[in-house]
């Protein structure tokens, strides 16, 4: 199914740049809503406890460390129950790189390309997205490693220029309304993306250094709750709060605040391009695991045959999937964490459970290969 391996560097990467990708723009306004000026505090709150969920579900990823997700629900839950449990993860999936589609679209479509169909730019990244599928999990780990050091300087040239513009008073008065909004806006932070990180259980058997794998994912995981409480402390300090939940897109708001010195100004494309590349990377991420679990459950020989079908799938439901951005907004704020919370807490708790009553029976299947 699956022959190649990555190494746990390259893992972090995927895990930063998943992290990264669709957050970087929605998340400080969903912090905002409810926290307001103390949205960078639940930044810091949120990425704590996406922490501990990553710290779970590498106990799960170590537990049946050879299994995929989709094999591990099938060998754990039995032949029927696993299957259809295997199933609804294969569409959790595949529905999360469709809102990948459509937010790229949307974004796209109303700030860079505003006389472009949708259309069109759903096409085109998706045929990407399958191009990077098809040669494998080593050719487009591989390129997220040369991509990193750019999405690097790009951040930090935004933090740079930015910095001189951030004003204490916008972060004023700390705590004004308690600490019950802090908590109420972390749940978007740990909806996305820290509970579909669960996703990254049907790579986690790939990646060579066994011992080195949970390390890595709490690394990755690290590494881009960091960029995002950074990204939210810039806007909301040089937005203010009242602007930063107003904005669709607040961070791309905050990139046209750079001018130096009358000179360099309107570098709004360098986050254009970074929020691209990760949201690139989260997309193959999601649609790789999507096609590599149907192929499981299936018991197909390559998980190739089935990215094609996919893809025209996903084009199609990417335009159905909300009437507009603003229903897109609500939807992602109110309703994916407890959504999410189902399949990146539920489960892998479930499976864990089910590993350690089978141990006790002596019938553990932890330790077989990973088909293919």
């Amino acid at each position: 199914m699956e022959q190649g391996k990555i190494a746990t560097r390259q893992f972090t990467i995927l895990v930063c740049m998943f992290i990264v990708g669709s957050s970087i723009l929605l998340v400080p306004a969903a912090l905002a809503t409810h926290a307001k000026q103390d949205a960078w505090i639940s930044a810091c709150l949120g990425v704590a406890i996406g922490l501990l969920i990553v710290a779970m579900l590498c106990a799960a990823g170590s537990r049946f460390r050879a299994l995929t997700l989709v094999e591990a629900c099938k060998a754990l839950l039995g032949s029927r129950f696993g299957s259809a449990v295997a199933l609804l993860v294969i569409v959790h999936s595949f529905l999360l790189s469709v809102f990948m589609l459509r937010y790229i679209g949307d974004f796209m479509a109303t700030q860079i390309m505003p006389e472009t169909p949708v259309q069109a730019i759903h096409i085109l990244f998706i045929a990407l997205v399958v191009l990077a599928c098809k040669y494998g999990l080593e050719t487009f780990a591989r390129s997220a490693e040369i991509f990193l050091p750019w999405i690097v300087l790009f951040l930090v040239a935004l933090a740079l220029f930015v910095a001189p513009q951030i004003k204490a008073d916008n972060l004023m008065p700390v705590l004004e309304n308690g600490f019950a909004p802090v908590v109420k806006g972390t749940l978007p932070l740990i909806g996305i993306p820290y509970l579909e990180l669960v996703l990254f259980l049907m790579i986690y058997p790939y990646v060579d250094n066994a011992a080195g794998r949970g390390r890595a994912f709490l690394l990755g995981g690290a590494i881009g709750g960091a960029v995002i409480i950074l990204i939210t402390f810039l806007t909301v300090s040089v937005l203010g709060p009242y602007l930063t939940v107003r904005n669709i897109y607040p961070s791309f708001a905050l990139t046209k605040k750079i001018n130096v010195g009358q000179f360099l100004q309107r570098v709004e494309a360098l986050l254009a391009i970074t929020w691209f590349l990760t949201i690139f990377f989260k997309t193959t991420v999601t649609f790789y695991a999507t096609a590599l679990g149907l192929a499981q459950l299936l018991k197909l020989k390559r998980y190739q045959s089935v990215l094609v079908p996919l893809a025209f799938l996903a084009a199609i439901f990417a335009v159905i999937v909300y009437p507009n951005i603003v229903y897109g907004i609500r939807f992602s704020g109110a309703i994916w964490t407890p959504y999410a919370a189902v399949f990146g807490l539920a489960l892998p708790l479930l499976l864990l459970a089910a590993s350690a009553i089978r141990k006790l029976a002596g019938r553990d299947p932890g330790n077989t290969n990973p088909s293919g």
